[in-house]
């Protein structure tokens, strides 16, 4: 999981007072949740869009693993000309990003929220000891683990929760109803492999083991660390032949607009110049 620094922005600013003159005043709750967490864990539009994924995803499961077809690159290739890594006679094996793939952590995110101020790895750590009881699937995700389960498909999980707290992971997992998982074995947390965060080196080391058929993640880094460069860039790659034809088919997206490299990019990465309108009958000046 890939964390960025949105609530700066949207926290109420910091009011001043007190017969000193400078005494600080913590920032008072917002009125409601910002509109990202709001479509998350809380929108149909959301619930829809991870249900959508997640049946795409099982209805591509069982061709893909009768033809023992992987999806995770190959050592040494590249986005613009995928290969993929040999199967052989692997164990078939599905592999999923955890936190807004297939758990919502909308307890850290509530408490984020009313908190404001940046992201904090030290309360991000309590979460995970603490907050095992408060996740919840994403929707489609239960369903979608029994179904490949039952087509002998194993569920393997690779994500950045620290393997210090892989217990704590474990237990998260199995809350929310999507059965069992073994650090080592089918979870795979940050610091595994390599020491590094970014996962390639993971996802290697389980397509070692495994027939790796499918893949789903909420950022482009749960499918490859090779997505790289500033916004538009990434969403030209994501669009480009050889990547386009993958997704539904073999890569899986799950919706966060909450956190992530994706919520990213300044006015001109957002809105080219040659694309913007402004209103007529605005006074407005660009």
């Amino acid at each position: 999981m890939i964390r960025t620094d949105i609530l700066k922005s949207l926290a109420i600013a910091v009011a001043l007072g007190g017969l000193s003159g400078c005494a600080t005043v913590p920032p008072a709750p917002a009125a409601a949740p910002p509109p990202a967490m709001q479509y998350l864990y809380g929108s149909a539009e959301a619930a829809a869009a991870s249900v959508q994924a997640y049946a795409a995803l099982v209805a591509e499961a069982e061709g893909r693993a009768a033809r023992r077809e992987s999806a995770v690159l190959a050592d040494g290739a590249t986005l613009d000309a995928p290969r993929f890594a040999d199967c052989g006679d692997k164990p078939l094996a599905a592999l999923f990003d955890a936190d807004e793939t297939l758990i919502l952590n909308g307890g850290y995110e509530y408490d984020q929220a009313r908190r404001g101020g940046a992201f904090d790895s030290a309360s991000w750590d309590r979460w995970e000891k603490t907050g095992t009881d408060k996740v919840v699937a994403v929707p489609g995700a239960a369903a979608a683990l029994t179904a490949l389960r039952a087509m002998g498909i194993t569920p393997i999980v690779n994500s950045n929760r620290s393997a210090a707290n892989a217990a704590e992971s474990e237990a998260a997992l199995a809350a929310a109803g999507l059965g069992t998982f073994r650090h080592g074995e089918t979870l795979f947390l940050k610091g595994d492999a390599d020491g590094k965060s970014a996962k390639d080196a993971r996802r290697a080391a389980i397509a070692a083991r495994w027939c790796v058929i499918a893949m789903a993640g909420d950022q482009l880094g749960d499918f490859s660390d090779l997505f790289a460069g500033d916004p538009a860039a990434r969403r030209a790659l994501a669009q480009s032949r050889a990547i386009a034809a993958l997704w539904g088919r073999g890569w899986f997206v799950l919706p966060n607009p909450v956190y992530g490299a994706g919520v990213a990019g300044g006015w001109d990465e957002v809105f080219p110049v040659g694309q913007r309108w402004t209103d007529p009958g605005s006074k407005r000046k660009e």
